[in-house]
């Protein structure tokens, strides 16, 4: 009895330890109990996802075969392995394997990610040439071994991995994958065997073990967790946007490569950087990145901006040579780095930046942006490193301020008040009063000008504004035509001119003064603006009531 005892204590433990999970490593040989179609022996090893110990095993076994081996533990889920060109799940190619219910079933397939969505995710298709017969997965001693090679070049240096929900796995006829349960996305040196985290769910997303919003400045160094295709030391640096925290590293890599690294705030929404040939955002092209706050997606495309409305800002096109697979952007420590090099002797150095509304990203399939929430445009001085916040347009925008807000808004209204109140001044009221109110007429003017120079400049909807400075001059031009056309005073008519004389001029002064206020809000310039002109008119109509009062009291 004590023999049997003792013998099913060793059948127990023996089973209890041949089924215990062993774990992989990268200081572990690779020892599988099925012939792999390539040699495994000078494979290169990367632990790509410590929270799930992901490891990954790969070597370039020809000139353009890439062999790969990723090694997981068995979840009884799918496990998955993406190739994108941005870091962002969508666009991207994927590699999906799955043993089911214990090594009963399983398969491997490609899958292409044209949307977040199920239906999105499309099996049998994608980027990836994946070499005839080289794909297998296998379950041993408790993890998984997927195996595939690929025909290429090199490979995408940005990869996810992800594995699925437990018990769920792709079945024909469809073959449908279901959302991940987890993933993280990195950046892979395959020269160097160097690998960054640059963005994950769950606990994974947290790149830097922090949550706290690190802020970023010229006078810090650029330590990026992620692996970047050139070299990163001696990057020039500026603010460019400093109300937004727009940080831009650049340089000049090669004779005809740029370089450039965008960082700013992450919003949960899209940023961007354009370089247009007048400063305006009409004809200009445009690199845009974004990664959503869920991790769903993210990614970089170039826009060519052909006119304001969203339909003529047209995704995959524009006048920027980017280079192939230079592009990637990350978020880390709440900050967005988006990563690009062109090909030209020397970028435009009109740049634009701005970001979109919250929330609201790119999508398939059309991957129509949004408007914009807020934008600045400035002027770049490649050699000296060097900006000027758009000098030409912030002295045009504040002299179209200047010259209405004095025309339109002070000596129009100054001398109206001298024509009702100081008639006793005879005839010094009336040349006054004529005086001063050509005198705002001609900067009035000059200011309606300067708004039609701005507006060609900047290319943005300022429809009502617009439409207001118009109708005002119209009416100013209708005033001077009034006093050319004065009847005398013993007229008949006269009180009539008079009447729409004097409507006339009271509307034009409740349209300007509003148009002024509206102005100072689209130009963004502050309380500042509004507090000073603020200030005047309550003198003026301080006046005007203080005068009234005395007339009516003569009365």
């Amino acid at each position: 009895m004590k023999a049997l005892r003792l013998l099913f204590m060793i059948i127990f433990l023996g089973s209890f330890f041949l089924e215990s999970p062993e774990a992989d490593s990268c200081t572990s040989n690779l020892s599988l109990n099925v012939s792999i179609p390539f040699d495994t022996t000078n494979l290169h090893c990367l632990s790509v996802w410590d929270a799930q110990s992901f490891i990954l095993r790969y070597a370039q076994t020809y000139a353009n075969i890439w062999s790969f081996i990723l090694s997981t533990p068995d979840t009884n889920s799918y496990i998955a392995m993406g190739f994108s060109v941005s870091g962002g799940m969508v666009g991207s190619s994927a590699m999906v394997g799955w043993v089911a219910s214990r090594g009963a079933s399983g398969g491997i397939k490609q899958y292409y990610l044209g949307g977040v969505t199920s239906n999105q995710v499309v099996p049998d298709k994608g980027n990836l040439q994946v070499i005839a017969n080289s794909t297998f997965i296998t379950l041993q001693s408790s993890r998984l071994f997927m195996v595939f090679q690929l025909q290429t070049a090199e490979p995408l240096s940005s990869l996810i991995f992800a594995t699925g929900s437990t018990g769920l796995f792709p079945a024909p006829p469809s073959f449908a994958l279901t959302k991940h349960l987890d993933k993280v996305s990195t950046r892979i040196d395959y020269s160097k065997a160097n690998i960054g985290s640059s963005q994950g769910d769950g606990n994974s997303s947290q790149v830097d073990g922090s949550t706290s919003q690190a802020a970023d400045s010229c006078v810090s160094k650029l330590n990026l967790s992620v692996p970047l295709l050139f070299d990163t030391t001696n990057l020039n640096c500026l603010p460019v946007w400093n109300a937004r925290g727009y940080i831009l590293r650049y340089s000049q890599t090669s004779p005809n490569i740029w370089s450039f690294i965008l960082s700013a705030p992450n919003t949960n929404s899209y940023i961007a950087m354009g370089f247009s040939p007048n400063g305006g955002m009409v004809g200009s092209s445009a690199i845009v990145g974004w990664i959503s706050s869920s991790g769903a997606g993210g990614g970089m495309k170039q826009y060519y901006l052909t006119g304001l409305a969203p339909n003529q800002v047209v995704p995959d096109r524009g006048n920027l040579k980017v280079l192939t697979n230079s592009t990637f952007i990350t978020s880390q420590s709440s900050r967005l780095y988006m990563a690009f090099q062109l090909e030209t002797n020397q970028p435009l150095s009109r740049l634009i930046y701005a970001f979109g509304p919250n929330g609201v990203f790119p999508s398939t399939p059309s991957f129509a942006l949004t408007q914009h929430q807020d934008k600045v445009s400035i002027t770049l001085n490649y050699a000296t490193g060097s900006n000027a916040l758009g000098n030409s347009y912030m002295n045009l925008k504040r002299s179209h301020g200047v010259l209405n807000i004095l025309g339109w808004g002070i000596l129009i209204i100054m001398g109206a008040i001298v024509a009702r109140y100081f008639r006793e001044w005879d005839p010094f009221w009336f040349y006054f009063h004529a005086s001063v109110q050509s005198l705002g007429f001609v900067l009035g003017v000059i200011g309606v000008i300067s708004g039609f120079v701005l507006n060609n400049q900047l290319h943005v909807d300022v429809s009502l504004h617009k439409a207001l400075g118009i109708l005002i001059f119209v009416l100013a031009c209708l005033q001077i035509m009034a006093l050319i056309g004065r009847p005398k005073k013993e007229s008949k008519v006269r009180k009539y001119w008079n009447l729409y004389h004097h409507n006339t001029g009271r509307i034009l002064i409740i349209l300007a003064v509003a148009n002024i206020f509206y102005g100072i809000q689209l130009g963004k310039e502050g309380s500042g603006w509004n507090i000073g002109y603020g200030i005047v008119l309550a003198i003026l109509l301080t006046m005007a009531l203080t005068f009234e009062t005395q007339l009516c009291s003569k009365d």
